[in-house]
């Protein structure tokens, strides 16, 4: 099931996928219990063109995973790493499908990462990967944006990663997915640049959100960017970047002076 936020006549509603548009629902998207499908005639259909589609969640933080395709890591010519590489993003950087990317004027290198992401859905601390999923709400999709150059200055990653629009999530939450096998692309002005499948991430979902809560608490909402697979390489003002998953579904931006 696909679930979503989205803003119609000034007001957030949440919504399902279905039949090619939505269905608002009065549900949370992260509650576990009931359907939100219940009474699903009596319930308000719009197409997907004419409302506002917001970030699905709004995360207490976005938890970033370096480096963990194996075909990514042997296009740097890196060892794989031995536990997951963690970095956050600050929320100020998430926007949704379709929102503009703002080039920051302090960098010449701005660079696209798709990635498969993952939405908790209840509060974890110390979870073992064997009860991983059971945190889980679903999954969306994340593009990493980094200003390269900055990274590269700085020798760490907090700058380059934390501009605001730097996080685009979306369109929607898919709740029925195996995240183990699903291929992620990334388009840029209708190019491919990025083609991998999730099967080759090192950390698996459970290991990280196991390996993530023995860190830190993650709560109801909370964003997992799981990594991103070789291809990575730079945006133009005005280009359209396109983020797929299988199973999700795409992510669409473009890039504009801020």
């Amino acid at each position: 099931m696909k679930l979503l936020r989205f803003k119609m006549e000034g007001v957030i509603k949440t919504g399902v996928v279905i039949n090619g548009g939505l269905v608002e629902i009065h549900h949370s998207l992260l509650e576990a219990s009931g359907s939100p499908l219940d009474d699903l005639e009596r319930k308000r259909f719009y197409p997907l063109d004419e409302v506002k589609i917001l970030p699905p969640v709004e995360p207490s933080k976005v938890v970033c995973v370096g480096l963990n395709y194996q075909d990514h890591a042997q296009e740097l010519n890196m060892d794989l790493p031995e536990e997951p590489i963690l970095f956050l993003k600050p929320t100020t950087t998430v926007i949704g499908h379709g929102d503009p990317i703002i080039y920051p004027p302090q960098s010449h290198q701005v660079d696209y990462e798709a990635e498969m992401a993952v939405v908790m859905g209840q509060k974890a601390r110390f979870v073992s990967k064997d009860d991983a999923n059971d945190h889980v709400a679903g999954y969306t999709v994340l593009n990493d944006i980094t200003a390269r150059d900055l990274q590269q200055k700085d020798g760490q990653w907090t700058r380059a990663k934390s501009f605001d629009t730097f996080c685009p999530l979306g369109p929607w939450i898919e709740t029925d997915m195996d995240p183990s096998n699903q291929n992620i692309s990334l388009k840029l002005n209708g190019d491919v640049k990025q083609d991998s499948n999730t099967g080759n991430m090192i950390f698996s979902v459970e290991e990280l959100v196991e390996y993530i809560s023995k860190i830190m608490t993650l709560n109801p909402g909370d964003v997992i960017a799981t990594g991103t697979p070789p291809g990575v390489g730079a945006m133009q003002v005005g280009d359209v970047v396109e983020v797929e998953v299988e199973g999700i579904g795409i992510l669409k931006n473009h890039l504009k002076l801020g």
